[in-house]
Order: C-alpha cells, then sequence, then structure tokens
C-alpha cells in the first residue's frame, strides 16, 4: 500500500526536520525519511560544529516551538570583530567592530552546537501530530506523475505526495536523479573544527582573523568555551589532523593567543573540505531542493545554515498558502514562486563569500593595504555597520518577495 501525505521531505537533518516541522504546524501531513537512525545524529561525536544562527533564523525557532529546548544550549553573539592577518607582518591595526546594540537590543545571533539543534528537533518532531519520521531508511526513486509523486524507500516503503522535498545536503541523489546540474569548484581549503577552554569569559565575542591560508574563526558557546573554526590549504589542515595532542596544542596557541587566558583544546578533531556549489535549477517536475541540495557556500560568515533556514521559511510559506486557496501543491507555478524567492538571495551570498574568500587569501602587499583601508572605512560608517549587520542576520529582503514570514518571527 502507498501512504499518502501532502509533502515527502527525503533528509531529516537540520534543515529537513526544521522544514518538516513547519509544514506540520501549517497544516500539512508530512514524512521525512533519513538515513540515519535519531540516537545516531545526537551522539556527541557525530558532528563537532556549531551553528551561528542569526538573529531572524532564531525567531523562526522561537515560532516553531523549539527555544524551551535551545535556549539553555544557546549563546548569544553580542559583537563580532573581524581582523585582517598576514605572515610577514602579524595582526592588522585596522579591523571591523559589529556590535548588536548598533541595530537594537536582539543579539546578532546565537552560537549553538549542532547536536543540540539536533535534539531539540527530534523531540518536537516526536510530539507533532502531523509529521511521521520514518528513519532509518532513505529514498531510493521518486517517480513524478500527473498528480503525485510516488517515493519509494529502501525498506520497501511506498509514499505517495503532491510534492518531494530534497533535503539531502550537497550530494543529493534526488538532485542527480532530476539531472538538474550545478556550478561549482574546489577551495582547496579545509576547516578544522575542535572545542576550545579558555579561563577568562568571552563576553559573547566572536572573533574572525583573517590568515592567506584562510579565516580563524573564534565563535562563542556557553561557558568559558569557544569553538574554532580553522581554514587552511588542505595539505596543512591535514598535517594539523595529524598532530599529537601537545603539538597541535602548541599550534593552536599560537594563533588564539593569549586575550582570554590560557586555552586548550578539548574533545576530538573534525575536518570539512570547503567548496561552492550552486544548483542551476531549485526545482524540477513535483521537485524542490532546500538547504545544502539547493547551494553550498563558504563558512567564512558561518552563513551556510542560515541560508538553508531561509529556504525553509520561504518554502513553507509559498506550499502553506497553497494549500490553503485550494491550489496543487507540486504544481510548477507554486515551486517556481519559491525559486525566485530564494534563488537571487543565495546567490548573491554564495559570490560574496567567494570573493571575500580570494580577497583575504591573498598576501599581495597593495590588495593588502586596500582591504585595510576598507576595513577603516566601514568600521567608521555607523549605517554601513548596521546594513550588514541587518542582511547577516537574515532580516532584509533581497529579492521583490517580501521577507518569509517565520524569519519576521511570525506564524504561518
Amino acid at each position: 500500500m502507498t501512504q499518502t501525505y501532502h509533502a515527502v521531505i527525503s533528509g531529516g537533518g537540520m534543515v529537513g526536520l526544521t522544514l518538516g516541522l513547519a509544514l506540520a504546524r501549517g497544516g500539512l501531513k508530512v514524512a521525512v525519511v533519513d538515513a540515519l537512525a535519531p540516537e545516531a545524529q545526537t551522539a556527541e561525536r557525530f558532528d563537532g560544529r556549531v551553528s551561528a544562527v542569526a538573529f531572524a533564523s532564531c525567531r523562526m525557532l522561537k515560532t516553531l516551538g523549539l527555544w524551551p529546548r535551545l535556549g539553555p544550549h544557546a549563546q548569544p553573539i553580542n559583537d563580532i570583530v573581524v581582523t585582517d592577518g598576514s605572515v610577514r607582518h602579524g595582526a592588522s591595526p585596522f579591523f571591523l567592530h559589529f556590535d548588536h546594540r548598533e541595530i537594537g537590543a536582539e543579539p546578532l545571533g546565537h552560537l549553538i552546537e549542532n547536536r543540540h539543534l539536533r535534539m531539540a528537533l527530534l523531540a518536537a518532531a516526536a510530539e507533532c501530530p502531523g509529521l511521521t519520521l520514518i528513519a532509518p531508511d532513505e529514498v531510493v526513486g521518486a517517480a513524478p506523475g500527473e498528480r503525485e509523486t510516488l517515493v519509494a524507500l529502501k525498506s520497501g516503503l511506498r509514499l505517495g505526495a503532491p510534492v518531494c522535498l530534497a533535503a539531502e545536503g550537497r550530494a543529493s541523489p534526488l538532485r542527480e536523479a532530476a539531472g538538474i546540474k550545478l556550478i561549482k569548484w574546489d577551495y582547496r581549503q579545509d576547516g578544522v573544527v575542535t572545542t576550545v577552554e579558555h579561563e577568562r569569559p568571552h563576553q559573547g565575542i566572536a572573533q574572525e582573523f583573517f590568515l592567506p591560508g584562510g579565516p580563524f574563526a573564534i565563535l562563542p558557546m556557553v561557558g568559558n568555551r569557544s569553538s574554532l573554526v580553522w581554514t587552511e590549504r588542505r595539505e596543512t589542515a591535514r598535517a594539523l589532523l595529524a598532530l599529537g595532542e601537545a603539538a597541535f596544542t602548541q599550534e593552536l596557541q599560537a594563533r588564539f593567543g593569549d586575550y582570554l587566558g590560557a586555552a586548550r583544546p578539548v574533545g576530538p578533531r573534525w575536518s570539512y573540505p570547503l567548496g561552492l556549489q550552486m544548483a542551476r535549477s531549485y526545482i524540477a517536475p513535483r521537485l524542490a531542493l532546500v538547504g545544502d541540495a539547493a547551494h553550498g557556500i563558504h563558512p567564512i560568515a558561518g552563513q551556510g545554515l542560515n541560508l538553508g533556514l531561509r529556504d525553509v521559511a520561504a518554502l513553507a510559506e509559498v506550499l502553506i498558502e497553497a494549500r490553503r486557496r485550494g491550489a496543487d501543491i507540486g504544481n510548477e507555478s507554486v515551486l517556481a514562486r519559491y525559486q525566485r524567492w530564494r534563488r537571487f538571495d543565495n546567490l548573491t551570498l554564495a559570490l560574496a563569500m567567494d570573493a571575500l574568500n580570494r580577497l583575504f587569501a591573498n598576501d599581495f602587499g597593495p590588495l593588502r593595504l586596500a582591504r585595510d583601508v576598507g576595513l577603516s572605512i566601514v568600521s567608521r560608517i555607523a549605517p554601513a555597520r548596521a546594513m550588514f549587520m541587518r542582511h547577516a542576520g537574515g532580516a532584509v529582503g533581497l529579492t521583490d518577495e517580501s521577507l518569509p514570514r517565520l524569519l519576521r518571527g511570525e506564524a504561518i
């Protein structure tokens, strides 16, 4: 027998589960299919990363009822300090300081460990009557028809829905099966991630120090802890991962400095290859791509998850409104509205992050001077700083559509 839903989501990660909750809260009957069992996703060693959740994304998580579980694990980001650096010259005297008080009382965002995000999402999904999580299992095929898509699972289950939504990450099988091509390139950089304990409190200040090998980010976590995202050229990153504990600590302290007192790494290290990719289309017959299945960007400003959550807010609003007016929610015209709403924003930010990475990874003297002057100019102009903060916070619509309601903190 075929089990019938309004939407089937392939991929139950942070973006896929958030989308499932948003749709179910809006009255749709949703199935979320994921290859991993829930306990595997929340294991401490599964993913050591933290996510910088922008303030508009936080509004959405609060509106979806997730904040009571997330609040105790969420570290407010009060300030962001951006500094240029050089192998020969050390830190530049020019820096850019973003202070959340310039745009309101709301923090610029919150740092939340990915495993706590997953735990909150899984707990909320278990309590949501309109959402069915099917895991571990995986989608092995989706056949779009005139009125619905028939989705086949590895277990043998068959699901039917007007629309299938791919939230499977960068290597999305449904995107590949639909023949959607990618624009992509490899940065030949890896991000090394670990958690650091330090003596003094960080005051909710995130530091981004640009070096020729890539950005070195110190992101505040709950307590006297910070998440370190250390981007290096691939060969250097692999050598760092291979170091013993004492040698790695020495290398880390040389870059971390002593502004927070003595610092030491705690817990495992992870490494992730960095690249850019953009799907040429976000939609196919009765299929829409969301999150990393549609776009993957450089993590230079921590915007990857936020772009996915903006996709969620737009797609949920499009589908819920279409169903309320009696439209076929898998129709091309409905899905095309979602694509128009999101593609320009995603492409603009992806290219901006690509340009920043290339600009700051270059140690050429005149270019270094020009970018330092640029940092100094922006740092002195309050309206420019405010504009950057609002865009980074996801509170500014970049298309002809208004900002999705969930990002304004409003239920759909």
